[in-house]
């Protein structure tokens, strides 16, 4: 491309709004491969123990799980299972 100078203002401009431009697809080309390999895998799995009281418990055979099901199914909390006395 070749520069035509039209003013003294005129030639920096164009090279200024080339920079930029450059400048912008760089920065949206950093955020889109950080938004396609931040989110591979869930931080905290299911099946690991949340607590040291709940290893404890998984190594003595006295866990109580988190959820139960309903008579109809759905998963509710077990609140009388693990508040109640052992």
């Amino acid at each position: 491309m070749k520069w035509v100078r039209v003013g003294y203002h005129g030639v920096m401009t164009l090279r200024r709004s080339n920079h930029l431009l450059l400048r912008a697809g760089t920065i949206g080309l950093f955020f889109s491969v950080i938004c396609s390999t931040a989110c591979q895998r869930a931080l905290f799995p299911e099946e690991s123990p949340r607590t040291q009281f709940e290893t404890y418990d998984r190594m003595r055979q006295k866990f109580v799980p988190l959820v139960v099901p309903d008579v109809f199914g759905e998963p509710k909390p077990a609140l009388r299972a693990r508040l109640g006395s052992s």
